[in-house]
């Protein structure tokens, strides 16, 4: 199973009549081409999880992806790769300093791409040069896309309907005669720590996910975040109510700040969670860990089996814990972007339309050369050639497939059940929806207080949510320090922004 885990504008002479974006014929001839034999170049920048391959071996995907390219948009496209803990910086460093890059991705920072000027306002262009993407994606995602009444990017197409779910140790729980069909919500889990914590002393029953993060934050339910990191919010929707409120006063943060530390106290919780640089994956893989808590976009059987095949075949099972509950920055999280200073943008999003639409291009993005990096089953399924691994063939990406345009035409993977792609789909149509979908927030105009604000989040969160604090003293402290670092400056822009954005989309 696939892991599941900017903006200056073009001017109005930019856009109008750039490109009759129709299948270019090879002569040169689609929009921005020269003579005869030539293509315009466009550089699609892109997130990795797997290793960088060599330039020899990018240079014959590449290749085959331009056998593509050159006969449908007359363009031709260097690949450029780059390891996902630097992607965002190098982007932004890269297009400071000139350097061409037209197509790149924003991973969770979309309003931060938009108000530093570096993504291209595809509103116009998008109707001549992606029509059949701007179909797909539909105007509601798209909407999540779009500031100040312009369009800057694309949402990638793939089950964002993320559920809460407990990932454990199916075989400890075989063991101990554990009915994990029992458990139903995050208060549930509570109990079975007990038991594995009787049974098993030398285990430590639940891992952190990441760093000063239980996965509680994954089980909040109906709340909308309001453009904010699902880690860090600020000011947050709770429910239908469209008023803007202090999260951290609020009735559900202290529940799960209450249970956390239940769990620290009784030693069901990893003691230094909130400043470990250990990972879940790395933890359960040592064998010392019984569960953790995060949140994904497929059915339990397959998010069990994508994790148990990239943890070493460590015996893995997976129970949702709640419902799936979508916000723009659901939408939002993942957006491709065409560079303000590209200087083909039409190309650039002729290519990126490819991406979302032609199966053959997407996968050769995500999975390299046929049987030379993957080989696919008289059934349509693709794994790695006989004695090799991710980490061995010339080229793969497949970690990246639910960030890379279209996951619903990708090659599913050896292990996983096609029937998962019309459920996934299902819960992208029907998962509950945040009332504010398609509001974005402009925190332009306060980088002060929240920079201020998120050094009050850093400092007390991880504490709070781990169980190393006390809750009953610490939040309050917590709040007051919040507001001292202009808390409420930004709960207040954040209603009058609300407030405009339901006026005007009554």
């Amino acid at each position: 199973m696939k892991k599941k885990v900017l903006c200056g504008l073009l001017t109005a002479a930019m856009v109008t009549g750039l490109c009759a974006c129709g299948s270019g014929d090879g002569s040169g001839g689609g929009a921005g081409g020269g003579a005869k034999g030539s293509y315009d170049q466009v550089t699609y920048a892109y997130a990795t999880f797997n290793n960088i391959p060599t330039e020899e071996d990018l240079d014959t995907v590449e290749e085959a992806i331009n056998e593509i390219t050159r006969e449908k948009i007359n363009v031709e496209v260097t690949l450029k790769p780059i390891f996902i803990g630097d992607f965002s910086s190098n982007v932004s460093l890269a297009l400071q300093a000139g350097e061409k890059i037209d197509v790149f991705e924003s991973i969770g920072d979309f309003n931060n791409c938009v108000s530093t000027g570096m993504a291209a306002d595809i509103t116009e262009l998008i109707d001549t040069c992606a029509p059949e993407t701007k179909e797909l994606i539909g105007e509601e995602w798209l909407q999540a896309c779009v500031s100040n009444g312009k369009l800057y990017g694309i949402p990638t197409y793939k089950p964002i309907a993320l559920t809460p779910m407990i990932i454990y140790r199916q075989d400890i729980a075989d063991e101990l005669g554990i009915d994990m069909s029992a458990v139903n919500s995050v208060e549930d889990v509570t109990a079975v720590f007990e038991k594995v914590k009787e049974e098993k002393p030398e285990m430590t029953p639940l891992a952190p996910v990441e760093a000063g993060n239980l996965g509680l934050n994954r089980t909040y339910g109906t709340v909308d975040f309001l453009a904010d990191d699902y880690n860090t919010p600020v000011g947050v929707l709770l429910g239908d109510d469209m008023t803007v409120v202090d999260f951290y006063s609020s009735d559900i943060f202290r529940d799960r700040c209450e249970l956390a530390r239940s769990w620290y106290n009784s030693g069901l919780s990893m003691k230094d969670a909130a400043t470990t640089t250990s990972m879940a994956a790395e933890l359960m893989s040592s064998g010392n860990y019984f569960a953790y808590i995060a949140a994904y976009s497929y059915p339990e059987a397959d998010t069990a089996a994508s994790l148990q095949a990239q943890n070493g075949n460590l015996p893995t099972g997976a129970k949702m814990l709640g419902d799936a509950y979508i916000s723009t920055i659901d939408v939002n999280a993942l957006v491709w972007m065409v560079a303000s200073n590209s200087d083909v943008p039409e190309a650039a999003l002729r290519f990126l339309n490819l991406t979302y639409t032609d199966p053959d291009v997407c996968n050769l993005l995500i999975y390299g050369v046929k049987d030379r990096d993957y080989v696919l089953s008289e059934d349509g399924y693709a794994s790695y050639p006989e004695g090799q691994d991710a980490a061995t063939v010339p080229y793969t990406a497949q970690l990246s497939c639910g960030t890379l345009g279209n996951f619903f035409i990708m090659y599913p993977t050896v292990g996983t059940n096609k029937d998962s792609l019309e459920w996934e789909l299902e819960q992208n149509r029907t998962a509950e929806t945040s009332p504010a979908m398609g509001f974005t927030f402009d925190a332009s105009a306060l980088k002060t207080q929240y920079t201020a604000v998120k050094n009050v989040i850093n400092q007390y969160l991880p504490g709070l949510m781990c169980g190393s604090v006390d809750p009953e003293t610490e939040i309050p402290k917590f709040v007051s320090a919040l507001n001292d670092a202009g808390y409420q400056d930004i709960l207040a822009a954040k209603q009058e922004q609300l407030d405009k954005w339901i006026a005007e989309n009554k």
